[in-house]
């Protein structure tokens, strides 16, 4: 038991010392996040509208999951949510 307490002691340091860093970089964070996602939001805007003109058949939606996806991981976000639309689609 001794084992574990000392795990958790270290663990709760490391989340402390990482959200003492998250606070002071709060504001680039929000941002970033703003940022990603209206360049997100944007990017499967034009996207759909060229998959749609060349005959294929993969939209996404453009609805708060998508936004928050965009934003939280950016362009890899993204190639993930075609991804995703495309493996329900075989």
């Amino acid at each position: 038991m001794d084992n574990y307490m000392g795990g958790i002691m270290i663990v709760g340091a490391c989340i402390f010392t990482l959200m003492i860093g998250a606070f002071r970089k709060r504001k680039e964070w929000i941002i970033n996040f703003i940022f990603r996602s209206v360049i997100g939001t944007v990017s499967i805007f034009f996207l759909n509208g060229f998959l749609v003109s060349q005959g294929i058949s993969i939209a996404i939606g453009i609805n708060p999951i998508t936004v928050l996806t965009s934003g939280i991981l950016g362009f890899p976000g993204l190639f993930m949510l075609y991804g995703i639309n495309l493996y329900k689609l075989l």
